[in-house]
């Protein structure tokens, strides 16, 4: 014990590597590269932070540039003419990825809804009431009205639905998938339009120009499928004739690069006893997940499909900052609605109001104090 002696000086590189590779903590790995500056080295020269962040997430292998701040752009392709100069990309290389390590870690100890907002279902049964829409609101009722999508009805119960949703960030970590299938309580016997199985998809728009920003042009009762690429697809999960929240977690937490996920509904289980066709009907869909903005944004560069991570290392402490009881508290249990989605409200209730035979005085409705509160509010906005 009088003399000690640093392994990494003794044994060959690839020895030494794998015992490093049985670092799957990234805090032990970077508590290694503060060991000593032989350790540093080693880390940091053999780029292993950036080897662990790839095995937990293999889509991260698709980096080929990084940028920080008031800092040029690091070619990991072309590590420099010196010496120096491959040393400093790969010291800002090891920075870049150990801060994603950190924030890839901490996410899985607190999450929150990372919905942003309904992209596409791709059929609705009656447009704009059955709307995708509703999905992002807990409520199975709306001023007296089911709130709920439906797909169109089909002779064959195998026909697949999907939904698609924008997620709060480009770079996102999901954990899991709530569903609530529909129980339709206006129809004899209170039938539930569950699926047999889902299967999550997540991925990118395939035309990045406008479309992180601008949905618009995406019908919300059309399929839109074919706009992204998908780099993840999840296991079948099989789902329930429960009215109830169904949970489905993911085996491992999955990396969402691009900021789109796909609910694919496959099986239908309940005829509609007027038409006797098939559907399916949510209620309610949740992400639970972490964004890692704004300490990181991520850019598909086309035609390559390579990736542009950026860095922003200012914002790590925000990306860090644990959920308040799982809850984002910027958006807690709050969705401000659109202009159209407030149109359809107003529309909704007006459909409410009038008869079938539209004459109104045949219906003589009562209204509560909660239900005039509602009213007032939503015609308020």
């Amino acid at each position: 014990m009088e003399t000690c002696i640093d392994f990494l000086e003794c044994l060959e590189t690839d020895v030494v590597l794998k015992i490093f590779n049985c670092l799957d903590d990234p805090g032990d790995l970077v508590r290694a590269s503060t060991v000593s500056r032989i350790w540093r080295h080693f880390v940091v020269g053999n780029g292993l932070s950036k080897q662990l962040c790839v095995e937990m997430f293999p889509q991260l292998s698709s980096i080929a540039h990084i940028t920080e701040p008031d800092s040029r752009t690091i070619k990991l392709t072309d590590a420099g003419s010196s010496k120096s100069m491959e040393w400093e990309v790969q010291e800002k290389e090891h920075k870049v990825y150990a801060a994603l390590l950190q924030a890839l870690t901490n996410v899985r100890s607190s999450s929150i809804d990372c919905i942003s907002e309904a992209v596409s279902a791709s059929s609705t049964d009656n447009y704009p009431d059955e709307s995708v829409i509703n999905t992002l609101d807990p409520r199975d009722r709306f001023l007296r009205r089911a709130s709920y999508w439906s797909s169109k009805g089909q002779k064959d119960p195998s026909v697949p639905e999907t939904l698609i949703y924008k997620l709060k960030a480009d770079l996102c970590i999901i954990t899991e998938i709530d569903i609530q299938p529909f129980e339709a309580f206006f129809q004899p016997g209170d039938p539930i339009y569950s699926a047999k199985t889902v299967r999550f998809r997540m991925g990118h728009p395939k035309n990045q120009i406008g479309m992180e920003s601008d949905l618009s042009y995406l019908p919300l009762d059309e399929p839109a499928d074919d706009k992204f690429i998908w780099t993840y697809t999840s296991q079948e999960f099989t789902m329930t004739q429960e009215n109830r929240l169904q949970h489905f977690k993911l085996p491992e937490p999955a990396l969402c690069i691009g900021g789109f996920l796909q609910i694919e509904l496959s099986g239908r289980v309940q005829r509609q006893e007027m038409d006797g066709l098939f559907y399916i009907c949510v209620s309610h869909v949740k992400v639970l997940g972490r964004p890692l903005s704004p300490a990181f944004q991520v850019e598909v560069l086309e035609p390559s499909g390579k990736l542009l991570l950026k860095y922003f290392s200012d914002e790590l402490a925000r990306t860090l900052q644990p959920s308040n009881n799982g809850k984002d508290p910027e958006t807690t249990n709050v969705r401000l609605l659109t202009s159209e989605e407030m149109l359809w409200g107003r529309v909704g209730l007006l459909q409410y109001l009038v008869s079938e035979n539209n004459q109104l005085q045949e219906h003589a409705i009562d209204w509560d104090d909660d239900d005039e509160n509602e009213v007032e509010q939503q015609l308020a906005l």
